[in-house]
């Protein structure tokens, strides 16, 4: 599928992968490829920003959790922003709402981020 549709931007030292409104088999990779790229560099911490996505399968869940498990492994986390109604009832039917920490918008997932957990010199 190329690079179409999963831009990575990095907000206050932190990756955010943008996803497109339909996340399913037939691009499922791209989205696997856009996090290791975000991952990749020293940030172990990314938001996942779901807020224009309004389907997902198995496949973008499975592709989320192994992203999940790599930061884990790195000591960092894999946060989402998610609005609308239906992939927050795919994530409560699938239970990946009890592993990866959600929030209704980018703003709101970056808050919840520790300083300590952005990458670059200390604030002070």
């Amino acid at each position: 599928m190329g690079d179409v549709g999963f831009p990575v931007e990095v907000i206050g030292g932190v990756p955010v992968v943008a996803a497109p409104e339909d996340i399913d088999i037939t691009n499922a990779e791209g989205l696997r490829a856009a996090l290791g790229q975000a991952a990749g560099g020293g940030h172990e911490t990314l938001v996942v920003d779901l807020t224009r996505t309004r389907f997902c399968d198995s496949a973008a869940i499975h592709a989320l959790v192994d992203a999940h498990k790599r930061a884990r492994a790195a000591g960092g986390q894999v946060l989402l922003a998610v609005s609308g109604t239906a992939v927050p009832r795919i994530f409560e039917i699938t239970g990946i709402d009890r592993v990866l920490p959600r929030f209704p918008s980018v703003a709101e997932a970056l808050e919840h981020i520790p300083a300590a957990e952005r990458p670059g010199p200390p604030p002070g």
